[in-house]
């Protein structure tokens, strides 16, 4: 029988200055410890949404010490989402890796959800502790998350400095420097230089990140690249989320071979 993981839940501080909110997931008593993992929620998401959680309890129970945290401004995390961007979201990635080592582990797997596999690719670039990379539903430019926006929200941004978007459950506010910075960072180019293994995992059904996103990604970083049939933008179906998980757990399990 599985033993079920334990959880142990800490703040560390993110990349520009707020408390952010994280959980360890460890893998159950008698099932070894053979790597761990970093993950990165979606926009506006969390590290409480089901795909992040069923995400690290799979990465957990598959031996893998698995960090989950909300980036600043969202979930149980300090700051406000307003004064984010895509750089201040790698710095959070950055503080949580450095979090990570400071539990005990070593070289890590840096899995991200949609543009949180982007930034993911982008802090990976720089992150020597990162040995492998995830893209779940990620898009290979972060400047294709305008498409999210609808044009009142757009030009109230723009006008007002900040606005509200409703992209997930409910609405939040999106400051002008992220949309003034989304075009400042290049996502293939990042892949194409990780020198690292990397997955793609496209969502088949996906309406938010279309296929020609996820498989230019996957392109540009030689990486693997898998498709969920019929699996929407979270992996809703729990058969899509559990081929998801053990898509990811076979994938290192044959890097692990190849190294």
């Amino acid at each position: 029988m599985t033993v079920a993981s334990t959880t142990e839940s800490f703040e560390f501080t993110g990349g520009a200055g707020a408390r952010l909110a994280a959980v360890l997931h460890r893998p159950g008593d008698g099932t070894s410890v053979i790597g761990a993992a970093l993950l990165c929620h979606c926009f506006t998401c969390s590290k409480d949404l089901f795909t992040t959680t069923r995400i690290a309890k799979g990465l957990a129970a598959g031996g893998y010490l698995t960090l989950a945290f909300d980036f600043t401004g969202l979930g149980e995390s300090g700051g406000e989402l307003a004064d984010t961007t895509v750089a201040t979201n790698v710095s959070d990635i950055t503080a949580a890796a450095v979090a990570l080592i400071r539990r005990g582990a070593g070289p890590c797997v840096l899995v991200g959800h949609s543009l949180g596999g982007a930034a993911a690719v982008l802090a990976a670039s720089r992150l020597h502790t990162v040995a492998q990379v995830v893209a779940v539903a990620s898009p290979a430019s972060v400047a294709h998350v305008e498409h999210l926006f609808s044009e009142e929200a757009l030009e109230q941004i723009r006008s007002q400095g900040s606005g509200e978007v409703r992209i997930g459950p409910k609405p939040v506010r999106v400051g002008r420097d992220f949309l003034d910075d989304l075009h400042r960072h290049d996502v293939a180019t990042a892949a194409a230089s990780l020198g690292r293994p990397m997955l793609v995992v496209q969502a088949g059904a996906d309406t938010v990140v279309g296929a020609d996103q996820t498989e230019a990604l996957a392109e540009a970083g030689s990486a693997t690249l898998h498709t969920v049939a019929g699996a929407d933008h979270l992996f809703t179906d729990r058969g899509h989320s559990d081929e998801l998980v053990r898509t990811i757990l076979d994938w290192l399990s044959t890097v692990r071979t190849r190294a």
